[in-house]
């Protein structure tokens, strides 16, 4: 038998010519096809510039985590409750015995001085009725603190000094305020050597700090030396002292193990060290917090991206009804023409894919820059980006291109 030929040819739609059809429909109208791929770059730009900022800020708060908080070991007293009769926790010479631990740079004893409720803290000696004379405060706590301990908060001195050792020891009546205490106590420079009143107690104020860096709360309390406190209000009460150590980097943990060691070798169980939370959990925590809630809005972004694409790839095919019929006519099926509006809908999407990549690393470099900060973009993130915009407007694409599939080629040329 011999072989049927065809009289035609099936028509077919190259790679090639769907391609230079898409660049020339964005051609023809070029402000909207402008106006189309913003929504994608905006939301392609928003993806970027969030995870680059987040990476960003994760590099961040781990440094700063690093410095401060990773440096940082609590020791509590907990030997009442292991033993009533116990006493306190922590030895006369806890500071002494810390010097033999390696890798700790300050550590000092610190607790909130208990008051009768009638004692004031003012610029005057309080009166017979309990209420100060003079310039007086209230809400301010009084803080028993050893040397090292106050050098452990990391203060910034405003003015004056810090009391040290010698002023432990010879329970000197000095101490050292906040510069809002100070302001609220009217005092403005210590060339007059002001004195501050607890009760009937005179104290030279020899200090005053504008900040620390750790237990902020401690800018609005008198810090007094320990020994001194311990002369004029006797022992803390049980469980409310602790010990602040400031270790180098990396030596926490382990400064945390030998700490109740080192301060009470007969009962180490008295003392209870506190290391520092673990830095990953911290940096995973945060990275996913800020991860969910901006990628959401990039997530937004795309949406309004692809509906805007939709949309106008809606209308180019009500406005070109006349062409697609005529194309029709000459013999193109209706996959050809769906595929010639998916193409030019996934063009604009990876379009404004690449243009919102190099505006989200722009975003990112920008802020770093600002914020003094260095940047972090992964490989993925950039490789993805424009991936993510050609999906999003290939997506767009699908209902207009199936719209333009099902026209009719007899009623299109009527139109």
């Amino acid at each position: 038998m011999s072989k049927v030929q065809r009289a035609v040819q099936p028509t077919r739609l190259s790679v090639r010519d769907a391609l230079s059809e898409a660049v020339a429909g964005m051609l023809r109208r070029p402000g909207r096809a402008v106006l189309t791929a913003l929504g994608t770059v905006l939301g392609v730009g928003s993806f970027v510039a969030v995870l680059g900022l987040t990476a960003t800020i994760s590099s961040q708060i781990d440094g700063r985590f690093n410095v401060l908080t990773a440096t940082e070991v609590t020791v509590e007293d907990v030997a009442s409750q292991q033993d009533q009769f116990a006493g306190p926790g922590f030895p006369a010479d806890a500071e002494q015995r810390l010097r033999a631990v390696a890798g700790i740079e300050h550590a000092g004893v610190l607790w909130t001085v208990r008051l009768d409720s009638r004692t004031t803290l003012g610029s005057l000696p309080s009166s017979g009725g309990g209420s100060a004379g003079g310039t007086s405060t209230s809400g301010a706590s009084v803080v028993a603190a050893s040397p090292g301990a106050v050098a452990a908060l990391v203060p910034t001195l405003q003015e004056g000094r810090l009391y040290d050792e010698f002023s432990e020891q010879s329970r000197q009546r000095v101490v050292v305020i906040g510069a809002g205490l100070a302001g609220r106590l009217g005092i403005t420079t210590l060339a007059t050597r002001p004195a501050l009143y607890i009760g009937q107690e005179p104290f030279t104020v020899a200090g005053i700090i504008s900040d620390v860096e750790r237990k902020p709360e401690n800018l609005l309390s008198v810090l007094v030396p320990r020994a001194t406190a311990e002369e004029l209000w006797g022992q803390p009460s049980p469980g409310s002292a602790s010990m602040l150590i400031a270790t180098e980097l990396g030596a926490a943990r382990q400064v945390a193990d030998l700490a109740p060691l080192a301060l009470r070798p007969d009962h180490p169980e008295y003392l209870k060290a506190v290391p520092p939370p673990d830095p990953r959990m911290l940096r995973s925590g945060v990275t996913s917090d800020l991860s969910a809630l901006f990628l959401l809005l990039a997530g937004i972004c795309l949406v309004i991206g692809a509906v805007g694409i939709a949309n106008t790839t809606l209308v180019a095919v009500l406005e070109r009804t006349g062409e697609i019929g005529l194309r029709r006519a000459l013999g193109a099926r209706g996959r050809h023409v769906s595929a010639q509006f998916l193409t030019e809908s996934a063009a604009l999407g990876a379009l404004g894919g690449l243009v919102g990549t190099s505006l989200g690393e722009l975003t990112v470099v920008a802020v770093s820059l600002a914020r003094d900060w260095t940047p972090v973009i992964h490989p993925a993130t950039v490789a993805a980006a424009p991936a993510v915009g050609l999906v999003t407007g290939l997506l767009a694409g699908l209902y207009p291109a199936w719209r333009a599939a099902r026209i009719e080629p007899a009623e299109a040329l009527r139109r």
